[in-house]
């Protein structure tokens, strides 16, 4: 069992705060992904746990016990970065088994642990040779065999998979997906790419300038964001968020977004869920899949015009103008013909979100 908690971790860097007051527990086997744009003290955060950077106020705990006093070395953890850190002199054998070997473990261990590690990362065609012969994916899966070779209580990556290319990058993103299952051990892994995010993590942690925005499944923050920085960081492409009203004419319920002409119909029920706030000035959120397009007029479509077509394969995004206001959709693949076509839209009111533009807290309210 492994359990990591952090309670009240607060840490400066001269007078600028990088963690404010977080408080996270991560469990046993837990894939846990700090996600966050670049300086928002993600990274910060794990080299706290690990032990490389000291913290200014607050707990760390592994498996109950304080570890914020405790030497990196002293933990049990271990770490794999970006940069893949190999000993160009050592072969893929050695480069695996050096850990052990500092702690002294005889050769028949050594190698038995080696070996099986290999075989689980499935390099070992490759033990013989040096780091200069192997592939960036390589390269990296030798990165984390050496660190999972002598067994940690916990798994750090810092952005492990950020410098290979596309294809690589989804075949190491199945690979570590695949080896956590087999593995089942607790792993911490901080990116700012949320696709990684979405793909890995049993829950995401998202993060900005320091502070925590919201934990939870990728199936939760994605479809319930609590605030409009995570509406507007989680998802490709990002949640439409527009300014709002709501009104009522002729027992009707209209959500209006900031220079279109004509609103959009909601249930009547969602004036209740205000609390009745007629006229309220609001953020609408929607996702592109929750915008219905179709070519002809009918009840509850608004006209729009189709701004800019990207082509995605399966689908398209359209960008839709209403009056002076863009809202991007989710189309099937040729649905639109060309810029300029005139179309039809209406809003899923399932789908859609309700922000206080002041705070931009989530106000809660599902139809």
């Amino acid at each position: 069992m492994t359990q990591i908690e952090l309670n009240g971790v607060q840490k400066f860097f001269g007078a600028v705060q990088v963690i404010k007051d977080l408080n996270l527990k991560i469990v046993d086997n837990e894939f846990i992904v700090l996600l966050g744009q670049s300086g928002c003290g993600k990274t910060t955060t794990l080299r706290a746990i690990a032990g490389l950077e000291t913290i200014d106020e607050g707990d760390i705990l592994i498996d109950g016990k304080a570890v914020q006093g405790m030497k990196a070395a002293d933990r049990d953890i271990a770490m794999v970065f970006q940069s893949f850190s190999l000993y160009p002199h050592m072969n893929v054998y050695e480069n695996i088994a050096f850990p052990l070997r500092a702690t002294g473990m005889n050769r028949s261990d050594i190698d038995s642990a080696v070996r099986e590690v290999a075989k689980v990362l499935r390099i070992g065609n490759l033990l013989e040779r040096k780091p200069s012969a192997l592939s960036g994916g390589d390269m990296q899966r030798v990165a984390i065999g050496r660190a999972l070779v002598r067994r940690p209580k916990a798994m750090l990556m810092d952005e492990p998979i950020g410098a290979l290319d596309a294809k690589l990058r989804e075949e190491m993103r199945a690979e570590i997906k695949r080896l956590h299952i087999k593995q089942g051990s607790t792993t911490i892994y901080v990116t700012h790419d949320q696709i990684e995010a979405m793909s890995l993590a049993d829950r995401i942690v998202i993060m900005h300038e320091g502070v925590l925005q919201q934990v939870g499944s990728p199936e939760e923050v994605y479809g319930h964001p609590q605030n409009l920085f995570v509406a507007q960081f989680v998802g490709s492409p990002v949640m439409n968020v527009a300014g709002a009203a709501v009104s009522e004419s002729a027992g009707k319920v209209a959500v209006t977004v900031d220079g279109a002409p004509q609103g959009f119909e909601f249930p009547g029920e969602l004036l209740a869920k205000l609390n009745g706030s007629s006229g309220k000035k609001l953020s609408l959120g929607i996702r592109p899949e929750g915008i219905a397009v179709a070519h002809e007029a009918s009840e509850g479509f608004v006209p729009a015009e189709a701004h800019i077509i990207e082509p995605l394969g399966s689908y398209d995004i359209v960008d839709l103008q209403f009056g002076t206001q863009m809202l991007r959709a989710r189309t099937r693949s040729g649905f639109v013909g060309k810029a300029g076509d005139r179309v039809f839209a209406r809003i899923d009111p399932a789908q859609a979100h309700f922000f206080d533009t002041g705070s931009g807290r989530n106000l809660g309210v599902r139809l």
